[in-house]
């Protein structure tokens, strides 16, 4: 329970860090009348509140989450799978790096190669057409641009 306490304590810090910082974004180019400040600032109050409840709640009984090394060891692959994709989306452009994010996780939450490798080209190809042709954002193409 204190380690609880002391993760959202720490996290609590550096949320309210990043909000000071988002309240001084301004972008030099803005398409809608808000701009891009409320999107952020909505996002890190709504986790500042949540840390902030973590930290003074009333000590409650302790809950077993079943935390197993096995569920662990999915956690720590998925969140190297979301640091390489952060990494490499640059490099490999959204499409790509898209699917071989989605294919790994599907791997990883027990599903078949070929489903993971059709869903993950499929995801890849209609999350490009839908950002960039219907929203109009310009993303990444990789070694496809």
């Amino acid at each position: 329970m204190k380690i609880e306490r002391l993760f959202s304590a720490a996290l609590l810090l550096a949320t309210l860090g990043l909000l000071y910082l988002a309240f001084g974004y301004t972008a030099p180019v803005s398409y809608d009348p808000l701009g891009p400040r409320p999107y952020p600032v909505l996002i890190l109050s709504l986790l500042a509140l949540c840390c902030l409840f973590l930290v003074v709640r009333p000590r409650g009984e302790y809950i077993n989450l079943g935390y197993t090394p096995a569920i662990l060891k999915k956690v720590g692959l998925c969140i190297v799978f979301l640091g390489a994709y952060a990494v490499l989306f640059e490099v490999l452009g959204f499409p790509l790096a898209t699917a071989l994010m989605s294919f790994g996780v599907g791997k990883l939450f027990g599903g078949r190669t070929l489903p993971c490798v059709v869903s993950g080209i499929v995801l890849g190809a209609l999350f490009y057409a839908l950002f960039d042709l219907a929203f109009d954002v310009p993303l990444p193409l990789g070694f496809f641009g």
